[in-house]
């Protein structure tokens, strides 16, 4: 991603903790963002609709 990242609507889950390590998520056309909570200069890793839903099916079991 480039600079423009910080104009995206990033989310963190209501079940985060306080102690800020979390994985942010933001909506994109077509995908999702997603980066550390402790490191938002860091990368950002971009997954397309099917791989993000692959992803939360496979963290419900």
């Amino acid at each position: 991603m480039t600079g423009e990242d910080h104009r995206l609507d990033w989310r963190v889950s209501s079940y985060s903790g306080n102690n800020g390590a979390c994985v942010e998520v933001a909506a994109l056309p077509g995908a999702v963002a997603t980066r550390d909570s402790k490191n938002r200069q860091g990368p950002v890793l971009t997954f397309d609709h099917r791989q993000w839903r692959a992803f939360l099916h496979s963290l419900r079991g």
